[in-house]
């Protein structure tokens, strides 16, 4: 279940990290061409978005299936507690 948190976590992070490099290597490109075409330089900037997108769909499903199971957790526990009550 740590697993899941972390990745939950950490997965926005590693989408960002994307989304910068992708936007530095656009960039660096537009800046050692002498001509760019526009088209290339929106390929590049959407490329980089669809890191962000990715990590941000990846976390959003990580914090669902952790908070279920962080919810069956606890409905066990208090099922046991029940029986073991008596």
């Amino acid at each position: 279940m740590h697993l899941i948190g972390t990745i939950a976590g950490n997965t926005p992070y590693v989408g960002l990290l994307g989304t910068v490099l992708g936007i530095m290597m656009t960039f660096h490109t537009i800046s050692t061409s002498s001509h760019m075409e526009t088209e290339a330089i929106m390929v590049g900037l959407s490329l980089a978005l669809k890191a962000t997108a990715i990590g941000l769909v990846v976390a959003i499903i990580a914090v669902a299936l952790y908070n279920l199971l962080v919810r069956k957790a606890k409905d066990i526990l208090l099922q046991w507690d029940i029986r073991h009550e008596r």
